[in-house]
């Protein structure tokens, strides 16, 4: 694995793997530079399939790509459904089995790991502010069969909150969810703007779902994808941007 990457710090069980990538690593050039996994901003598609090449030789199993769309639906990637190429709608994914990365694009959305503490299940879940406000990470938990006190999630880079500006009905969505919300929103510059703390949200959302045990993105600088561009894509800084991914596995 190139040196780059971002190895989760969790206590998961022995036969779980995990990793999320940064930019460095592949072979795009230009504004996709160099490992960018996305297949559908405008790279060329042969570097897109030899970054994905890459990305497999190094983890040893298949990473499975979804076409995600900013909703809660969650793949199960288990049985035939294992061997179904590329491409499902959803948001999430979740396997039982061996041999398949549970696997989520982003270049300034939150991807979420999940595992047990007994090493059953795997998950990912891509937290947009959309699917976060609209249930993802409550749906991907509850996939797992462990009570919610054994599941761990891992929070990965994303856009951080002093830079992820949203407009007051988003505040009100997650505020209408929860109350307690209004403390991951602080006053933007601009008028009638909140800056928004996606890993704060996604904390307080998975812990209503029970999950107490959360690792990985803290808010803190070092995290987001906007102000660290020699490392992390951003659509939100570039406009035109490519792809990296967090991905769980079983060994």
């Amino acid at each position: 694995m190139d040196p780059s990457w971002l190895v989760p710090e969790w206590p998961a069980p022995q036969n779980v793997r995990a990793l999320c990538t940064t930019r460095a690593g592949g072979v795009s050039v230009g504004r996709y530079e160099s490992l960018n996994l996305g297949d559908h901003v405008g790279d060329e598609p042969a570097h897109v399939a030899a970054n994905r090449t890459r990305l497999r030789q190094a983890i040893g199993v298949r990473p499975v790509f979804l076409q995600q769309v900013h909703g809660s639906e969650v793949a199960v990637l288990e049985g035939a459904a294992s061997s179904l190429p590329d491409g499902a709608a959803a948001d999430a994914c979740t396997t039982a089995d061996s041999g398949l990365a549970c696997t989520i694009m982003v270049a300034d959305c939150l991807p979420v790991l999940f595992t047990d503490t007994a090493g059953r299940r795997v998950a990912a879940a891509h937290a947009g502010w959309r699917g976060l406000a609209g249930g993802v990470l409550e749906a991907t938990a509850g996939r797992f069969a462990a009570e919610p006190g054994k599941v761990l999630a891992w929070l990965g880079p994303c856009i951080g909150p002093k830079a992820f500006e949203v407009g007051a009905e988003v505040k009100a969505e997650f505020e209408a969810h929860a109350p307690e919300a209004a403390g991951c929103f602080q006053p933007a510059q601009s008028a009638g703007k909140w800056l928004a703390d996606l890993p704060a949200l996604a904390r307080q959302r998975l812990r209503a779902a029970g999950v107490e045990a959360v690792y990985g993105n803290d808010g803190s600088d070092g995290w987001c994808t906007v102000g660290n561009p020699s490392r992390f894509f951003s659509h939100r800084r570039d406009g035109v941007s490519g792809r990296f991914a967090a991905l769980v596995w079983k060994a």
